[in-house]
């Protein structure tokens, strides 16, 4: 699957397509605003893309001493405080996807 595929299942498909990590469904359900949910697949996924994904949710709560707890367990450094929530979430789908 594409970015651009998974991008627009988003607004079209009442669930994450089969095969998605727990990552990847993580995003998903974040982008339709289930951040609970959201949080629950990241949680799951005992990856090092799930803990990107974890990082990102708690960024996006605002708990940044947890999102850099998820940062380095992701091995991924902290985004800088100009980079926009949105553009985070791109940037980690898109990696994922790719994978």
């Amino acid at each position: 699957m594409s970015f651009e595929e998974f991008q627009q299942s988003i607004g079209r498909d009442s669930a994450p397509a089969a095969g998605c990590s727990g990552a990847l469904q993580g995003l998903w359900r974040d982008a339709r605003g289930d951040w609970a949910g959201a949080h629950g697949c990241a949680q799951e996924d005992h990856s090092r893309a799930g803990s990107w994904v974890h990082a990102y949710l708690h960024r996006k709560e605002g708990d940044l001493g947890n999102a850099g707890y998820w940062c380095a367990r992701a091995g991924r450094p902290q985004p800088a405080a100009e980079v926009t929530l949105a553009a985070e979430w791109e940037q980690i789908a898109r990696a994922l996807v790719e994978e």
